[in-house]
């Protein structure tokens, strides 16, 4: 197994890392029912599944 002949600093480490972080999800409003939710998910408003605004699961559903 490969071993690193010199021990890497913390900052040397930390820089390679520094595009390595969490980022907010970006939301979308819902045409229909004026939901926020994540983009390209569908999401639940009483009782039924929503997605681009057309109900996937529920009442209306084909």
């Amino acid at each position: 197994m490969a071993h690193p002949k010199r021990k890497i600093s913390k900052t040397r480490r930390d820089k390679r890392r520094t595009h390595v972080k969490a980022t907010k999800p970006t939301l979308a409003t819902d045409p229909t029912t004026n939901q926020a939710h994540i983009y390209h998910r569908a999401h639940w408003h009483e009782g039924k599944l929503y997605y681009k605004g057309q109900v996937v699961i529920g009442d209306s559903a084909e």
